[in-house]
């Protein structure tokens, strides 16, 4: 099978390519963002997170999640996104998602077992962000006005969260398969 990263192998050139690859990738989709609910049009889907999933799924989940760092920082300091505010929310919703699936995929590498951690991973990333936008909104933007603006929002933000994952969840599981044999490849 193909290379893995996990805390005892060290990173091969190739690895590292093809993570930078997937994480150039991932900056590049996440440029095209489109609001999915017209009630909370700030926000917003992009297909970013696809090629994290596929490189956690391919890699591990440590190449997944430093992949998701690499990607949130783009995203958030380099090509305009919220900066600090976005770079936190970026990773803790699919830093979640990233080690949640990839961690229950690498044991049983079955289509079935990719449908499950897709799914769970799905259900710990609107938890995780629920409780984000509970906590850390506010506390970023400053206040008891938001927290209660947050509280009326909750049922979109979790909304979201469920369209996002599934969404994310259905093309990692239609591209993944095709892309493998080349993440793969020696």
């Amino acid at each position: 099978m193909g290379e893995t990263l996990n805390t005892t192998k060290k990173f091969s050139v190739k690895l590292i390519a093809k993570m930078g690859m997937m994480a150039a990738i991932a900056c590049v989709l996440g440029l095209f963002r489109f609001p999915i609910l017209p009630m909370v049009p700030f926000l917003t889907y992009d297909f970013a997170d696809i090629p994290i999933i596929i490189s956690a799924f391919a890699f591990g989940p440590v190449a997944g999640l430093l992949i998701t760092v690499v990607v949130s920082f783009i995203q958030a300091f380099l090509l305009g996104g919220d900066q600090l505010y976005g770079f936190i929310m970026h990773i803790l919703a699919s830093g979640s998602f990233v080690i949640v699936a990839s961690l229950i995929y690498k044991g049983h590498k079955t289509k079935k077992m990719a449908i499950v951690s897709l799914i769970a991973a799905t259900l710990v990333m609107i938890v995780v962000m629920g409780a984000a936008n509970y906590f850390v909104t506010p506390y970023y933007y400053g206040g008891a006005a938001m927290k209660e603006m947050v509280v009326k929002l909750m049922p979109f933000i979790l909304l979201f969260n469920l369209i996002k994952g599934v969404a994310n969840s259905v093309i990692t599981l239609l591209v993944y398969k095709r892309i493998s044999p080349f993440l793969h490849k020696r």
